[in-house]
């Protein structure tokens, strides 16, 4: 079993597909002449503009609630990780792939909201929504509805709770199974009051922590002021090779960095358009420019944030994984993590842990003791403020995974009412609540390399089938994106019109003008 996870992992996050997004998104940056620069001032304003209604909730939700999904542990542990594999440089490329992405998240996010659908009290949409609709291909979007729902509802949920659980059992005792029971009643209680619960809850819990996140990081630039203009060329001069120690590793950084930057902003994977769909605009292009807007906010403001706070303070590793793994040896014997002898790679650079109680080899080799991941955000913290270091990332990585799993369940919800209608939709729904809180609860006492390879399954193929779709189906969201600046240009508010457009099978806008008389 484990073998054939790998085996399709390997397939589905092989370095063609990881080039292969990089170039989808410089391609739609190139087609839409780079609207992540023409159009800032716009992807900033509609944040706060758009309204919302019975059914819809306004553009400031729909967006809170897509970073929810993009803003999560990957931020924290993704991007110390991108750093420990790929060196400084990583940091550069993860920029690179937030800045094109951008477009993409634009393309799927309109696509999203033209082919999205009033069902019942809600607006619903999405990659299933618009394969059908733009593509005419039901069973494709069926795989992808399906897809979805396993990584989403029972894949993925635990491994986010997991890291809740790990952080606060480190920093405050509390034992897992409390946390488990505490998270899956605060997540029953949210996710019980539909999409608009949840909408509410993302709005004042996503810009705290991210806030929080960025205040600290800014602390402690503040503190090593003197550092930037070195800390800025480290990074650039490693993203190209030209740092001497990390020269040998630049196709490392790349690959890492555009790796953990798609993991992190989701551009291109099909998540995003989900919340899009629900807002309340009067034209497509506008929420596809909000959607944009928040693979900006998440990378270039979160996981830069992370970044900083590592690398100012040196509390990282570098390692050469083109080597072969060796184990980490601490006064002569193996170190062990879980119980097992942790390997590592060849270290490059081996960062400042512990310089206090250690020196000369004994504090390389203590280096070498800490795990890539959110341990390098929490040491840098507690180098900065000490003492502060631990319960700060156990408190973030809290409001970072718990806001992602509710994301995760708003996703799951959407695509159990593609496939359902009536009373099977609302038994669906109920299954997908009570299997999320399920699977939150168990990944706090239990979780597995299995479990996540399995989620990478799911959300691989919801990747590559969104990704093959947008590019088939791309058309009606650069028609949108003219049509909204031929009225910007006219002075007017868009207003959408398919019918005019020449775009079909969007029949929620051509009722929704009917009805207006428009």
């Amino acid at each position: 079993m484990e073998d054939l996870v790998k085996l399709l992992n390997d397939i589905l996050w092989g370095p063609w597909f990881i080039y292969g997004i990089l170039l989808v998104g410089l391609f739609f940056s190139i087609i839409t002449r780079f609207l992540q620069v023409r159009h800032i001032k716009d992807m900033f304003k509609y944040m706060f503009k758009g309204e919302k209604s019975e059914k819809g909730i306004s553009s400031f939700q729909a967006l809170s609630i897509a970073l929810s999904g993009r803003v999560g542990t990957g931020n924290i542990a993704g991007t110390a990780t991108a750093i420990a594999m790929g060196g400084p440089g990583a940091v550069f490329w993860m920029w690179m792939i937030a800045f094109i992405g951008a477009a993409t998240a634009y393309v799927e996010s309109t696509l999203a909201q033209i082919y999205k659908e009033e069902k019942e009290t809600e607006y619903r949409g999405g990659p299933a929504f618009y394969i059908e609709k733009g593509m005419g291909q039901k069973w494709f979007a069926v795989i992808f509805a399906i897809a979805a729902l396993l990584a989403m509802l029972i894949l993925m949920p635990g491994v986010q709770s997991n890291a809740i659980a790990g952080a606060m059992n480190n920093a405050f005792g509390i034992d897992n199974w409390v946390i488990g029971l505490t998270i899956a009643i605060l997540l029953g209680v949210i996710i019980i009051g539909g999409v608009k619960s949840i909408a509410n809850a993302a709005q004042v819990i996503v810009p705290f922590m991210a806030l929080a996140y960025i205040l600290m990081a800014l602390i402690i630039i503040i503190m090593n002021i003197s550092e930037v203009p070195g800390v800025i060329s480290l990074i650039f001069s490693s993203a190209f090779g030209a740092q001497e120690v990390f020269g040998g590793i630049i196709g490392s950084a790349i690959a890492w960095g555009v790796k953990r930057g798609i993991y992190s902003n989701e551009a291109g994977q099909g998540t995003g358009p989900h919340p899009a769909a629900a807002a309340e605009v009067s034209h497509p292009a506008k929420q596809g420019l909000v959607q944009a807007a928040s693979v900006y906010i998440d990378t270039l403001l979160i996981c830069s944030a992370t970044a900083f706070m590592i690398l100012f303070t040196g509390m990282y590793n570098v390692h050469d994984e083109s080597a072969d793994q060796v184990p980490v040896m601490v006064n002569g014997e193996a170190h062990e993590v879980d119980g097992e002898p942790y390997e590592i790679y060849p270290t490059l650079f081996t960062g400042e842990f512990g310089t206090d109680e250690y020196s000369g080899e004994e504090q390389i080799s203590y280096a070498q003791t800490i795990k890539e991941g959110a341990a390098y955000t929490q040491y840098a913290v507690d180098k900065a403020l000490p003492g502060f270091g631990a319960p700060f990332v156990a408190i973030a990585l809290f409001f970072f995974a718990f806001t992602t799993i509710m994301a995760y369940y708003y996703i799951a919800e959407t695509n159990v009412a593609y496939l359902f209608s009536g009373g099977a939709e609302k038994v669906g729904i109920w299954i997908a609540k009570i299997a999320i809180i399920a699977a939150a609860f168990y990944g706090t006492v239990r979780t597995s390399d299995l479990a996540w390879a399995m989620g990478d399954v799911g959300l691989g193929l919801m990747v590559w089938i969104n990704v093959i779709a947008i590019l088939i189906i791309m058309k009606p969201a650069l028609i949108a994106l003219k049509d909204y600046e031929k009225q910007k240009r006219e002075g007017k508010d868009p207003q959408f019109d398919p019918i005019k457009l020449g775009i079909k099978n969007a029949g929620f806008w051509e009722k929704r003008n009917k009805e207006r008389g428009e």
